[in-house]
């Protein structure tokens, strides 16, 4: 029987990529925590795609293509985690796009906002979330990664290598997510307030 637990966590202590060991309570922990966090809303996102398919006007083929766009930012963002988690005298080891943030990552999020902004224009207003399960979701996961951003940073004043493919992808996928979700609630979302 394979045993999930390994007790080397019960000192307090994490392991960090390609060996060495580092305080669970410390700040590049709280990002990669927050990181993990990410990818996991990105999945209830992810599942409700095909329910939210019509409220954003998406067709069912939109509906998938969205839920494989998610999907990648999931498998993106365990390259954000092998990124700041590395034990800095080995990063020469990391693979840029494999374990290392590239820029053309942050690129393609980049080319992603613009395609997605020139067909549904944002509107020009302090929105509500949630007029959608799938909007709701998506907003829920930028917050998140806006969240990885912020102790991302903080790691970094504290000393910590964080490069910035990793905080610039963070900052551009936060973005991005912003404008699936608006994308996703259509025309059902309520202004902030009423003037």
């Amino acid at each position: 029987m394979t045993r999930i637990y390994t007790r080397t966590g019960d000192d307090g202590t994490t392991g960090l990529f390609f060996g060495g060991r580092i305080d669970k309570a410390d700040v590049l922990m709280d990002a990669c925590g927050d990181v993990d966090e990410a990818v996991a809303v990105l999945g209830v996102a992810r599942a409700r795609c095909e329910d939210g398919a019509q409220d954003g006007g998406r067709d069912a083929a939109g509906a998938v293509a969205l839920a494989a766009l998610l999907l990648g930012f999931q498998r993106e963002l365990f390259v954000v985690a092998a990124d700041l988690a590395t034990h800095p005298e080995r990063r020469r080891r990391l693979e840029p796009g494999v374990s290392l943030v590239s820029a053309e990552m942050v690129d393609g999020l980049e080319r992603l906002i613009d395609a997605e902004v020139a067909r549904r224009p944002l509107r020009p207003v302090f929105i509500v979330p949630g007029a959608t399960a799938l909007s709701a979701a998506l907003d829920h996961a930028r917050t998140v990664v806006r969240r990885a951003e912020r102790h991302a940073l903080r790691a970094r004043a504290a000393g910590h290598v964080v490069t910035e493919g990793a905080a610039r992808y963070l900052n551009r996928l936060s973005d991005l997510l912003f404008v699936l979700a608006r994308s996703a609630a259509g025309d059902a979302e309520e202004p902030a307030s009423h003037d």
